[in-house]
């Protein structure tokens, strides 16, 4: 069923009543959350310190894999259900794998911008089997400004159906000085209707734009900075040079960033440039090692979840370039790794690189 506006107060405080059965799997007392690897689609999962869950994205449909990989990192968290699923746009790389995903695994809340815009796009072909989905469960269609009811934590819209909000968050709202040297990008029909959220848990900040082009990262953006800084940018739209503008990127100041790239796909040296030039950052966190970026611009391996699918003995040093549309890509089809962030509400986060362990405690800057 498709929620109305009127009706959201009225869900937010059923979700409320509903959840708790998941509630019940974890309570950890940090927020929790998993960077899935899904070959350069998107799959984030948060996991309240109450336990309550949203996932964003569902990867591509594979036969399983990026299912599998996403059910995984949930048991992981002790979770028997996903309470809120977000599928920021129609794109196959975000939402190919939402019927193999909730055969497995039940999901109570479903949320997006709306209807699709782009009959050509590449996951137009998903909406009828998406629609049967959700007419079976909760369904909202977000608009910026509303919020996501998670115990513990504000998860608030900022993006949705190309609309940004209007209004500041709190502490936010400045001059930003870097729209004045902002230059437009491209975008395609779906990428710029991105739902992005920005969630708060105590002193910590983090914030996910889906795929939310240069262009719409201006009108968030300028001329005043809406969003404030934060502590952890996620997603980064893969690294593609269509996202991650200075006039977002320097001016929110993220401290650490995790990227939701793939072998062949993201990890742009002009996006991995604009991350390591912005002030105050201190590291980023990579699902894979990018042949584009090649080692000039990559992080050390300690900081890479996966390594190159069907590289040979030695890894590029110069990157490679952008891969040609069609271009078949190595397959990935056996275990992966996955980035998992925990934080704690005084801002204090620590990330863990699940492939070989490494970790690294960020202290509170507030």
């Amino acid at each position: 069923m498709r929620v109305s506006r009127v009706l959201l107060s009225i869900l937010t405080m059923v979700a409320l009543v509903t959840l708790p059965q998941a509630a019940q799997s974890q309570t950890s007392g940090t927020l929790d959350i998993y960077l899935v690897d899904v070959e350069g689609g998107n799959a984030t999962l948060f996991v309240s310190p109450t336990g309550e869950s949203l996932l964003i994205d569902t990867g591509y449909r594979s036969d399983g894999r990026d299912a599998g990989r996403i059910i995984d990192a949930a048991r992981d968290a002790g979770l028997t259900q996903i309470d809120h699923l977000i599928t920021t746009h129609y794109h196959g790389d975000h939402m190919g794998g939402l019927a193999e995903l909730t055969a497995r695994f039940p999901v109570v809340h479903f949320i997006d911008h709306g209807p699709n815009q782009d009959p050509a796009g590449s996951g137009a072909g998903f909406i009828e089997e998406y629609e049967a989905i959700y007419a079976r469960a909760m369904h909202t269609a977000v608009r910026p400004g509303d919020t996501i009811p998670m115990a513990g934590l504000d998860v608030r819209v900022v993006t949705s159906a190309g609309e940004t909000i209007a209004t500041p968050l709190a502490g936010a709202g400045g001059a930003n000085p870097y729209c004045a040297n902002f230059k437009p990008g491209t975008n395609n029909v779906e990428d710029p209707l991105s739902v992005g959220i920005h969630v708060t848990f105590g002193e910590f900040r983090t914030l996910h734009l889906g795929d939310l082009t240069k262009n719409k990262e201006f009108e968030l953006m300028c001329p005043n900075n809406k969003i404030g800084t934060i502590d952890v940018l996620l997603g980064i739209h893969h690294g593609q040079q269509t996202s991650s503008s200075e006039v977002l990127v320097h001016a929110i100041r993220p401290r650490v960033g995790l990227m939701n790239n793939g072998t062949r796909k993201g990890g742009d040296p002009e996006v991995m440039t604009t991350l390591y030039t912005s002030p105050g950052f201190q590291d980023l966190w990579l699902a894979h090692f990018s042949v584009i970026s090649g080692q000039e611009y990559t992080v050390p391996g300690l900081f890479i979840a996966n390594m190159a699918d069907g590289q040979g003995p030695t890894m590029p040093i110069t990157p490679e370039g952008p891969v040609q549309p069609g271009t078949p890509q190595p397959p990935h089809n056996g275990q992966a790794h996955w980035i998992k962030l925990s934080a704690q509400q005084d801002g204090t986060f620590t990330v863990t690189n699940a492939r070989n362990g490494f970790s690294r405690t960020y202290g509170s800057d507030r």
